[in-house]
C-alpha cells in the first residue's frame, strides 16, 4: 500500500528536525543548557533534601524518639527551680521507663590539656557529673576507650564528648593521657561518638558524681535527667513525670522530647526545597525563553530552505511539525543532561557528608516531563511562524 505524498513517517520527522541541530551545534549545545541548568537543580534539591531527610530518619530510627529529658525551670517567684536530689530515683520506679540517667552541670570548672594555658580560653567545654548508665540511656557509642563504671567514678577519670575532644586537639586515648580540671590532674578514659540527641553531652568532660564530690565539691542534685520510656507509654510518663519528680512543685520542671529537633530539622527541609524548587523553576523558564529565542532566529535565517521545502510539496503541517520537533529535540537533550547532573550531584554531596543517596524517582522523570513541556510551549510560536510563511515570500531571500 503506498503511503500518501504528503505524509511524514516518524524517522522523517526526526530527520528534519534534527537538521537544526547537526548544522547549528554549538548554539543548540548552549540552548539545552539553559533547561539542563534548570533541571539539574531542581533534581539536585530533590535529592539532596531527601537525602538529608532519609539521614536524619535514620538517626530517630536508631536513637529512638522515646527519650525524655527533665530539666528544672524557674520557682513562682523567678528564681531558678533545682531538682530534688531523690528525683532519679523517683522516676526509676515508674513501671514504664527503662533507664533514668542523671547530669548534673559543675558551674565554674574548667577543662585544659595543661595548667599552663590561661583558665579562661575553655573553648566552651563544660564539666559535668553523671551516672554510670547514661551511655546506655541515650544510645550512645564509644569512639575510643570506655565509658565510666563502678570503679572509676571515684577516681580522677574523665570521658569526652565528640566535640569536647575535638576542641581539646585529642584525637586518641593512649596510655597516661590526662587533663587538667580546676587544679587536678584527670586521665582520659574515653571518648564518645556524637550524641545528636544530647548536644551538650558533645561539648562536656564528663566524671562520677563522688569523685566530682570529693574533688570539684559538686552537690548530688541533677541539672538534666534523661529517662528512656517504653514507646508505648510515652505521652502517659510524660505527663507524670513533674509530679514524681518534684511532687511539691511540679509546675517548676519541663519535660521535653529531643527527638522532637531532629524532626522539626526534618520538617524544615521541606520549607528550604519548596524555595529552591522556586528558583530551579525560574532556571527552567529561562532556558525555556531561551530555546523559544534560537527557534525564532533558527526560522528567520532559515526561510530560504522553508520557501524550499514548500515549493517541493511541504505542508504547512511538515514545517511545523520540523520546528517543533527541532524544539522538543533540544529541550530533550537538555533534561536528559540536566536528569543526570542533578543526580550526580546528589551522589556526591550525600557521598561527602555520609549520608545514604536518596534520589527520589519522580525527581528525573518530573524534571524531564517539565522540560518536553517547556520545550513544546518554546517552540509553539516559531513553528506556527515557519509554517505561515509563504513559498513566494521565502524564496525571495534565496
Amino acid at each position: 500500500m503506498e503511503l500518501a505524498p504528503n505524509r511524514l513517517l516518524p524517522g522523517d520527522v526526526l530527520r528534519a528536525g534534527s537538521i537544526g541541530l547537526r548544522t547549528r551545534r554549538l548554539r543548540a549545545v548552549l540552548s539545552a543548557l539553559g533547561i539542563a541548568i534548570g533541571i539539574a537543580s531542581m533534581v539536585g534539591v530533590l535529592g539532596i533534601s531527601e537525602s538529608s531527610k532519609a539521614d536524619l530518619l535514620a538517626q530517630l530510627d536508631r536513637l529512638g524518639t522515646n527519650l525524655l529529658t527533665v530539666t528544672p525551670g524557674q520557682s513562682v517567684f523567678g528564681e531558678p527551680a533545682t531538682l530534688p536530689e531523690v528525683a532519679p530515683r523517683m522516676i526509676g520506679r515508674i513501671a514504664a521507663v527503662e533507664e533514668v540517667a542523671s547530669v548534673r552541670t559543675i558551674a565554674g570548672a574548667s577543662v585544659r590539656r595543661t595548667p599552663y594555658i590561661p583558665i579562661e580560653e575553655t573553648n566552651g567545654i563544660g564539666v559535668s557529673a553523671t551516672d554510670t548508665n547514661l551511655l546506655a540511656t541515650l544510645n550512645g557509642t564509644l569512639e575510643e576507650g570506655v565509658f565510666l563504671n563502678a570503679a572509676t567514678v571515684r577516681n580522677p577519670v574523665v570521658v569526652l564528648g565528640s566535640v569536647a575532644a575535638e576542641r581539646l586537639g585529642i584525637a586518641g586515648v593512649g596510655a597516661g593521657l590526662r587533663l587538667y580540671i580546676s587544679g587536678r590532674w584527670f586521665t582520659v578514659a574515653g571518648v564518645l561518638e556524637e550524641l545528636p540527641l544530647a548536644p551538650t553531652i558533645d561539648r562536656s568532660a564528663l566524671i562520677g558524681y563522688p569523685i566530682a564530690g570529693e574533688l570539684l565539691g559538686a552537690g548530688q542534685d541533677a541539672t538534666s535527667i534523661h529517662v528512656r520510656t517504653d514507646p508505648g507509654t510515652l505521652a502517659d510518663v510524660r505527663g507524670v513525670l513533674p509530679r514524681t519528680s518534684n511532687p511539691e512543685n511540679p509546675d517548676e520542671l519541663s519535660v521535653s522530647r529531643p527527638s522532637d529537633v531532629i524532626e522539626a530539622r526534618a520538617a524544615a527541609k521541606s520549607a528550604y526545597t519548596s524555595l529552591f524548587l522556586g528558583l530551579g523553576a525560574i532556571a527552567l523558564l529561562v532556558g525555556g525563553v531561551g530555546i523559544a529565542n534560537v527557534m525564532v532566529i533558527s526560522v528567520l535565517e532559515r526561510r530560504s530552505e522553508i520557501g524550499l521545502r514548500r515549493a517541493l510539496g511541504a505542508g504547512k503541517r511538515h514545517i511545523s511539525l520540523q520546528f517543533l520537533t527541532e524544539s522538543l529535540l533540544l529541550a530533550t537533550i537538555g533534561g536528559v543532561a540536566g536528569a543526570l547532573i542533578g543526580t550526580l550531584i546528589t551522589v556526591g554531596y550525600a557521598w561527602s557528608r555520609g549520608w545514604s543517596v536518596a534520589v527520589p524517582a519522580y525527581a528525573p522523570a518530573g524534571g524531564l516531563i517539565a522540560a518536553l513541556l517547556i520545550g513544546a510551549v518554546a517552540g509553539l510560536y516559531p513553528a506556527v511562524r515557519a509554517a505561515r510563511l509563504s513559498p513566494t515570500d521565502a524564496l525571495r531571500s534565496v
